[in-house]
């Protein structure tokens, strides 16, 4: 989401790896699906997590969904990639878990795919806060 990433032993991978690995063993909570290219590798993915709040009148289960990391490599964009994994994951939130509202934030870039499976913008707008 236009990051810098820094290089490849910045401090952060190593967290992220431990943060996957953990919640590779939590299939109920979270999901990545892949597009693996026999001579690139993963070329693409689409992950997503519950998360839990407090219950409410409308959401018994208090599960909200979060999709985030949805790639692509960019020589192989435009070929239906994300769509499969983001379709996939959304069947995981639906079919797998007690989710009933999945939230994302979006790019440009990948605005048009999100739409075109029927995320609009929420009710209430999202505000967010830098604490240092």
């Amino acid at each position: 989401m236009g990051s810098d990433i820094g290089d490849p032993d910045a401090a952060w991978l190593v967290s992220a790896e431990r943060w996957f690995a953990d919640r590779l063993g939590k299939p109920d909570e979270f999901a990545a699906f892949v597009v693996d290219d026999p001579v690139d590798g993963v070329i693409c993915c689409a992950a997503g997590i519950c998360d839990s709040h407090a219950p409410t009148p409308k959401n018994l289960s208090g599960l909200h969904g979060t999709v985030f990391n949805v790639s692509t490599d960019s020589r192989h964009r435009r070929r239906g990639h994300a769509r499969g994994c983001l379709t996939a994951l959304l069947s995981w939130f639906q079919d797998e878990t007690e989710v009933q509202v999945v939230n994302l934030n979006a790019t440009g870039d990948g605005i048009g795919l999100y739409e075109s499976l029927g995320f609009v913008p929420p009710r209430f707008p999202a505000l967010a806060i830098r604490l240092t």
